[in-house]
């Protein structure tokens, strides 16, 4: 338990958890709708995502977050690898 509480202390400390507005992660895999469906669906069941768009001719994976919310990169990593793809590159927007 006190290996979990100092992690989510350091993680709350590193520049991917800064609330941001507007979330970019170029996602390599995505090749079809029923590929931008099924991610739209894994964000969208997260508390802070207010809105989700994904371009299949970009691979780019926009999500936008609730005020005063955030998700950190490791999350976002998370979800792309779990539902089969990989995440090239993640960028931030306030």
């Amino acid at each position: 338990m006190r290996k979990l509480i100092i992690t989510a202390a350091l993680l709350t400390s590193l520049p991917g958890t800064a609330m941001a507005g507007t979330i970019k992660a170029t996602v390599d895999g995505l090749v079809c709708s029923f590929c931008a469906t099924g991610i739209e669906k894994t964000f969208q069941k997260q508390a802070a995502v207010q809105d989700i768009k994904v371009d299949l001719d970009t691979k780019l994976v926009t999500i936008h977050t609730k005020k005063d919310q955030s998700i950190d990169d490791a999350t976002i990593t998370k979800l792309v690898t779990d539902a089969g793809y990989s995440v090239a590159s993640i960028a931030r927007e306030e």
